[in-house]
């Protein structure tokens, strides 16, 4: 299950009906890699990781809100090579079927997340996701203080995103140069929602699989047994509004 799902302790112990410590035991006992060595699409051992051995966690939903942006090659209508193999995929190579971007946000405290499926990632893109990622939270009483990026242009030097975070009374705080992983929630997260919506099943369409994606996001913030929050979905860590 573990090879097929890819899933961790928590998960697996759900389906099973044993404990995460039982289960987590059983896979170091076997020598299975833990999964952020793993690549998640096909589950093949990375040959080099880098992640920081600092862990921090906000006092307070709000006080540091993770952004970032993956890109996610596009699907022909009818289906690509995952649907009916590599052998029936006669995509033009040269021009390829273009990219959606996947804008993602992720409350450092709560983990609650939010992400759209987006065109590309200009300034004015990045600004109006913020901008609605922030309206989001609002609405599960989160007022964003903070916002880590990356060093984009789009962030570091545009006057919409300076904008977008004026309007939400945050401030910016960018990433060491040349380091993705103290972005890490971020980018955790974008490789949770990569292999349990993106590359969850063989999609018939970009359309599809964009339209997966609100259901996808509802089910991680108020189901999913989140294993930095002791098994609680993002919800558990929010008070009622």
């Amino acid at each position: 299950m573990r090879a097929a799902a890819r899933r961790g302790p928590v998960w697996l112990a759900a389906q099973l009906g044993a404990s995460p410590s039982t289960i987590g035991r059983i896979l170091a006992r076997h020598q299975v890699p833990l999964l952020r060595d793993l690549d998640p699409v096909t589950g093949a051992s990375l040959r080099a990781t880098r992640h920081s051995h600092q862990r921090y966690e906000r006092d307070q939903p709000g006080e540091l809100v993770h952004v970032d942006v993956k890109k996610l090659g596009r699907i022909p209508d009818g289906g690509g090579w995952r649907l009916h193999g590599r052998a029936a995929n006669t995509r033009d190579r040269r021009h390829g079927t273009g990219y959606d971007y996947i804008h993602v946000a992720i409350d450092d405290h709560s983990r609650l997340a939010y992400a759209e499926v987006l065109p590309d990632e200009q300034a004015a893109t990045c600004a109006g996701f913020l901008t609605r990622a922030g309206a989001f939270l609002a609405q599960h009483g989160i007022r964003v203080q903070r916002v880590m990026t990356d060093n984009a242009l789009a962030y570091r030097r545009s006057s919409a995103w300076a904008v977008a975070l004026a309007g939400l009374g945050a401030r910016p705080r960018f990433i060491r140069p040349h380091c993705p992983w103290t972005n890490g929630k971020a980018e955790r997260f974008i490789r949770t929602l990569t292999s349990e919506w993106a590359y969850q099943q063989p999609w018939h369409s970009t359309g599809e699989r964009a339209a997966a994606l609100p259901g996808w996001l509802a089910h991680y913030n108020t189901e999913r047994a989140h294993t930095a929050l002791g098994g609680l979905p993002p919800a558990s860590r929010l008070s009622p509004t």
